[in-house]
């Protein structure tokens, strides 16, 4: 049975490389107020930087952060539906495009923005893809560094993927919201993860109805491990 391991920052190896992103979204969905359940809310970790939406007649509308009434939120979705890949979720708080911002500092070949967003050395990403470390997509930035000559960081894209198991949800959690979609409940203290929705042709991705959480599979850990690429922890993770 294959393992996966939940990948967070290793803030030990940030520290001593000791650069620094402060970088944003120009262009997202906005957040959601819903008629239905009563929330105002917008997600994090649904971002695709490999999205052109400069030639969008709605782009202005995606250009501030807002909670939006629901018909609203829809009709900028499906709008942006289109130019966005195939199976696409589209939660509220949706980012497109490049990064952008300042940066400043070293870094080493793994770098993480606010523990979230993954940027990598472009010759550190070759190294991973010519091991076959399989879904690796890597995009430009538009972050401003200070230094004259900037390291070759590139942002990855992940794709939410795969669920929690059903097991590790509180029992009182609600149901997911009939009109936004909206399942309130928080990161579980042990995540599990239902093995059956989880790809068989990704070695990196996130979780689908949890995008802050970055999995990697074994192929993957055993590659970063063999080729010294600093700037990961691994946390295994029982499937169910």
């Amino acid at each position: 049975m294959s393992r996966f391991y939940w990948v967070n920052e290793d803030r030990t190896i940030a520290e001593r490389y000791g650069g620094e992103v402060d970088g944003w979204r120009p262009l997202a969905l906005p957040g959601v107020s819903c008629h239905t359940c009563g929330a105002t809310w917008s997600d994090v970790g649904h971002d695709y930087p490999s999205v052109d939406l400069s030639q969008l007649p709605e782009r202005r509308d995606l250009e501030r952060a807002r909670p939006e009434p629901f018909p609203e939120f829809a009709r900028l979705r499906e709008a942006v539906r289109p130019l966005t890949p195939p199976d696409a979720h589209l939660p509220p708080g949706t980012g497109f495009g490049p990064l952008a911002g300042r940066a400043w500092g070293e870094f080493g070949p793994i770098a993480w923005v606010g523990g979230l967003t993954l940027l990598m050395r472009r010759d550190a990403l070759a190294r991973l893809q010519a091991e076959g470390v399989r879904g690796l997509k890597g995009f430009r930035t538009e972050l401003r560094f200070r230094q004259k000559s900037p390291p070759d960081l590139l942002e990855l894209e992940l794709e939410p993927r795969g669920r929690l198991h059903p097991d590790c949800i509180p029992p009182d959690a609600p149901p997911p919201c009939p009109t936004c979609g909206r399942h309130g409940f928080m990161r579980p203290e042990d995540p599990v993860l239902e093995a059956a929705s989880l790809p068989r042709e990704l070695d990196l991705f996130r979780v689908g109805d949890f995008a802050t959480m970055v999995i990697a599979t074994e192929r993957c850990r055993e590659v970063v491990h063999r080729l010294g690429l600093d700037g990961f922890t691994f946390q295994e993770l029982p499937t169910r």
